[in-house]
């Protein structure tokens, strides 16, 4: 069911999309960049950096007759693992039984992937293919977090056509919780070290805490 594009961005930019940016004015800038080759199609290891950082980012897929759907995936950093150069994979968990992204797969298997880095105001936007593997223990085995309670059900693969990343403009910055946790346990430490000092200096001994 793969497309075969002139440049790897007419994954994206398609016919109707390029008479838009003509009537708007970006095709010039944009037929520069396909003239250059289009986007990145490989994995190379700022997007690998990227991806091994990530622990959250939607799906999205489609019915045959284009109705479209998106679903959250999550997990521990280092969740989605890099199979091979085009290639990446995670552990599917067992949810609401739904099932709706691997009824859009069986039936039209392009994908897309949008992560995005709130703390860093950073995206990254994969177009591919992708495919639900039920019959491989060993995989699903190998892509499941070690020690993450969740039931892996199958596994997701998904092959890249084409990735891009944005300008971080309009992105809010949203930090973890368990980031946050962090830095204020390092200030909280940092404020008791200094107290302690003080006393000191003071001549009297810290307060228990």
């Amino acid at each position: 069911m793969s497309d075969v594009h002139t440049y790897s961005s007419d994954v994206a930019f398609t016919r109707a999309v390029k008479t838009i940016q003509a009537r708007k004015g970006s095709r010039e800038a944009y037929a520069e960049q396909e003239a250059r080759g289009g986007w990145r199609t490989e994995i190379d290891e700022n997007l690998a950096a990227f991806l091994g950082q990530a622990d959250s980012f939607y799906l999205a897929t489609a019915t045959a007759d284009g109705q479209p759907y998106i679903q959250h995936r999550g997990g521990p950093k280092g969740f989605v693992k890099i199979l091979d150069k085009n290639t990446i994979a995670f552990a599917d968990y067992a949810g609401n039984r739904q099932y709706i992204t691997q009824g859009n797969l069986s039936e039209n298997p392009r994908a897309y992937i949008f992560v995005m880095d709130y703390a860093h105001r950073r995206r990254v936007k994969l177009w591919g293919e992708a495919r639900m593997v039920e019959d491989d223990p060993a995989l699903i085995e190998a892509l499941m977090p070690k020690g993450y309670r969740a039931r892996p059900e199958q596994a997701l693969v998904f092959r890249i056509t084409a990735w891009d990343t944005n300008c971080p403009q309009h992105i809010p910055q949203k930090f973890d919780a368990a980031d946050v946790t962090a830095a204020l346990a390092v200030r909280d430490a940092r404020i008791a070290e200094l107290e302690a000092e003080l006393l000191a200096l003071k001549g009297r001994p810290a307060p228990a805490r």
